[in-house]
């Protein structure tokens, strides 16, 4: 965190070197919400960039533009009432030839940039996607269509930053992309900092994706999407995500609010996660996946309150996609969270709300999941109390503790990892299968309604101790909380 603060403190000397600043009128950009301005835009961050950089400054208006690249030591600032519109025609938006993907702004091998202010940045994403799909109907855009939906690199996203270095993103809104949000893919020394997201306009809406990036702060911001918020990725074998704060932070999502993956290639290294709230969250609130041959090494998540939430933490190691590659996962700690799991949808009543699971199922646990030859390794949960609603009945779906009934639940090391994959679980707090060396310090579980099944089911793991473990369940009577199965080295409780 020190390296980051001097990154970050250049970054306000840079931006403060560049006092220059241009007023977007002066290149004849009209805020009208009338004129495609793409052109005029392009030009005039053409010019400040050539002549030595500085702010491109936006007056309160709404200015329509297609793609449009950012260049090295250049600031868009956006004043209070400024939005700059995506346009709704889909052949505003060429795809990028370096990144293969289509976005309204980008920016490409560029370094000293940014987008500040209190304006904000509106992508359209409905009607740009809606008229996408009509022109692949009409054969004017080749696409093979995905659950009726041209796929995700065809519809533009609002932003596109591709290793670039010094990147400042800064009190501005985001909104309603066709696509992913923001991307920032193999950038180093990125600050977004007091932003806000409301990216719910269309199917993919992620609230940010950080991907195989270096010394990344992300802070005090708001997120509200109907896709993965929080989602760090790696789609390179030789890069990861190394060194990010991601502090002071509300998320909503109709999939998952925290997650490493579904991309997991290099890995994730280094990550410290605090102060997040987390509400009315179709999926996880904590999601680690390692299902691409990477690895998720050193993580803290510190600080968490998830209310009306389906999931709360899920670690995953799968083998989708590893390529003869060995997928890790170890030293994480998650500590000081309180969290309620929802009985109904959590997300029920958004626009775009995450898919009906099959049915019948029970209320799903916790998971702690590797495989038989890549465990989960040294992992702490510590000061942490999970609120279920309870009230798994056998007689609406059943899974059983008997050496058959846990030997059935299927390893699926190929499946797209989420909390919800193996069906129902044996357990209603926690299930962990195939670990070594997990610790439970000051854990409390409670059921709101009694339960058929116990608490806690363990299945191949390989030392785990119960500190101070409270399971309070009404009219538990003497049922075992804490079954273990093909398990050693069991302590406490």
């Amino acid at each position: 965190m020190r390296k980051l603060l001097l990154f970050f403190l250049f970054i306000f000397i840079t931006v403060a070197a560049y006092a220059q600043t241009y007023n977007v009128s002066e290149f004849g950009i009209k805020g009208d919400n009338v004129t495609l301005n793409t052109r005029s835009i392009q030009k005039a961050i053409d010019y400040v960039s050539s002549h030595g950089g500085g702010q491109l400054v936006f007056d309160q208006g709404k200015y329509i533009t297609g793609s449009i690249y950012l260049k090295s030591n250049v600031i868009l600032n956006l004043e209070a009432g400024a939005t700059l519109l995506g346009s709704t025609n889909p052949f505003d938006y060429p795809i990028d030839s370096v990144v293969k993907w289509k976005s309204l702004i980008y920016s490409i091998e560029q370094k000293n940039v940014g987008i500040t202010g209190r304006g904000m940045i509106d992508g359209r994403g409905f009607r740009t996607a809606m008229n996408s799909l009509n022109m692949v109907y009409r054969g004017l855009i080749k696409d093979e269509l995905l659950n009726d939906r041209v796929r995700e690199p065809k519809r533009p996203e609002n932003l596109y930053f591709y290793k670039c270095d010094h990147i400042i993103i800064k009190g501005i809104t985001l909104k309603n992309s066709a696509s992913w949000n923001q991307t920032y893919n193999q950038c180093s020394n990125l600050l977004v900092d007091h932003i806000s997201v409301d990216n719910k306009s269309y199917w993919n809406n992620d609230g940010i994706d950080i991907v195989d990036s270096r010394h990344v702060v992300i802070r005090d911001s708001y997120f509200d999407a109907a896709d993965d918020v929080l989602c760090l990725k790696s789609f390179d074998t030789t890069k990861m995500c190394e060194d990010v704060l991601i502090e002071h932070c509300v998320a909503r999502s109709s999939a998952n609010a925290l997650k490493f993956g579904t991309g997991s290639r290099g890995g994730f290294k280094d990550i410290t996660v605090r102060n997040l709230t987390v509400y009315d969250t179709y999926r996880s609130a904590i999601a680690l996946e390692a299902v691409d041959g990477g690895i998720v090494e050193n993580v803290l998540i510190d600080s968490v309150r998830a209310i009306n939430t389906g999931n709360i933490i899920f670690l995953r190691i799968g083998n989708r996609n590893s390529q003869g590659r060995t997928p890790s996962m170890k030293n994480i700690t998650i500590e000081n969270v309180y969290a309620e799991v929802a009985f109904k949808k959590p997300d029920a009543g958004y626009r775009y709300e995450g898919p009906v699971e099959d049915l019948p199922r029970n209320i799903s646990p916790c998971s702690i999941a590797g495989l038989p030859q890549y465990k989960i390794k040294n992992v702490l949960l510590k000061n942490i109390e999970i609120v279920y609603p309870g009230g798994g009945n056998p007689n609406y779906a059943y899974a059983g503790l008997s050496p058959k009934d846990l030997d059935s639940i299927p390893e699926m090391p190929a499946a797209y990892p989420e909390f919800s994959q193996f069906k129902e679980l044996p357990a209603w707090g926690f299930f962990i299968r195939h670990a070594e060396d997990i610790h439970f310090n000051n854990v409390t579980v409670r059921a709101k309604r009694k339960d058929y099944r116990p608490a806690i089911v363990m299945d191949d793991v390989n030392g785990i101790d119960f500190k101070n473990v409270k399971i309070l369940e009404p009219n538990a009577g003497h049922k075992k909380q804490i079954f273990s199965y093909k398990s050693q080295n069991v302590k406490g409780n």
